[in-house]
């Protein structure tokens, strides 16, 4: 047999490379490889190794090499084709304090306060100060106090300079809200907030309260329209909440499903369930369509259930995932679109 026919008909794939090497034998094509072949991509080796073919192209390559191999010509190496990249599916990439931004809608008329303290001038309180001192002027004309503006439209001025109040993007923060910290801007008491634990952006507001030791996801937006319709009962957003609990909590689920009478009336979860932790805990899981006070723990504790710990782990689209506690990232594409949709919803 001559050299050309035993490297067409044996070796062919069995150098790390994907093809024979001239002037290599028999013992060649036995040794294993020691690493990706250069300009190729990265192989694991188990054998004697294949030549990477589509599924479809086994039948034929094997036909190809023989004739290869009688023609005393070496067949080329075939290669797996390569997916097409995938594209990302989020606004921007990485855990970020700032998190996301999104496309602003028109949000139409809006107090003039509300329009100078989302334009990062002034706070609220400092803006209502300022209308009230005759220091805020609309389209030439003094403002009142609660005067209706449209930002995108009219002409607003502080202390004489321009103010932009129309604005082109909102910001959307998806934050892992810790146990021991205060949904709030400001807490009399000097306790940290969420507002800490991100960016500080102008107008920033966040969508749903959790209470002081309740912890998990929590959407901050500058978009406040959205945040009042996401949170609107009319939308009926669903939250998922796992409370660690000690008790009956078998029992308490199957009362829960019949639904629970509380002081500001009766609460029917969409999904209840109960499972073991061990040492006589349970995790008790239940979604909602509604964000009373306080109504996850009042209604573990009408079902006498001692909560240890309470974590939303859902509000609407968006999960917590494997967010780190205090961490903050931007929405996903899907998120968005499906949170959009929500907002735009009658």
């Amino acid at each position: 047999m001559t050299p050309a026919r035993r490297s067409g008909g044996r070796a062919s794939g069995s150098s790390s490379s994907g093809g024979p090497r001239s002037g290599q034998g028999k013992s060649s094509a036995k040794r294993p490889a020691k690493g990706p072949a250069s300009g190729g991509t990265k192989r694991s080796f188990k054998g004697p190794a294949k030549s990477a073919v589509n599924p479809s192209d086994r039948a034929g390559g094997k036909a190809s090499s023989k004739a290869a191999s009688r023609a005393g010509t070496q067949a080329p190496p075939k290669t797996a084709a390569k997916s097409p990249a995938k594209k990302r599916a989020v606004v921007d990439d990485g855990l970020s304090r700032g998190g996301g931004t999104v496309a602003a809608r028109n949000e139409g008329p809006m107090r003039v306060q509300r329009a100078l303290a989302r334009a990062g001038v002034v706070s609220r309180r400092e803006a209502d100060k300022a209308v009230a001192e005759g220091r805020v002027f609309v389209n030439g004309a003094v403002a009142t106090v609660g005067q209706s503006v449209d930002p995108a439209r009219d002409q607003i001025t502080l202390d004489g300079a321009p103010v932009v109040t129309k604005v082109q993007l909102h910001r959307w923060i998806v934050l892992h809200k810790p146990a021991a910290v205060m949904t709030t801007r400001k807490d009399p008491q000097q306790r940290k907030t969420v507002f800490d634990l991100v960016d500080d952006v102008p107008g920033l507001v966040y969508v749903g309260r959790l209470d002081f030791m309740t912890e998990g996801v929590l959407l901050l937006t500058t978009d406040g329209a959205a945040a009042h319709a996401l949170t609107h009962p009319s939308r009926e957003v669903e939250r998922t909440y796992i409370a660690t609990v000690r008790g009956d909590a078998v029992e308490a689920a199957r009362q829960a499903r019949r639904g629970v009478e509380l002081e500001d009336g009766l609460v029917v979860p969409r999904d209840v369930e109960a499972r073991p932790l061990g040492n006589r805990r349970w995790a008790f899981e239940l979604t909602i369509a509604e964000g009373r006070t306080h109504e996850v723990r009042r209604l573990c504790d009408a079902l006498g259930l001692e909560v240890e710990q309470l974590v939303r782990t859902r509000f609407g689209p968006v999960r917590l995932g494997a967010l780190p506690s205090g961490g903050a990232r931007a929405l996903t594409r899907t998120e968005r679109d499906i949170l959009e949709a929500l907002i735009a919803s009658s």
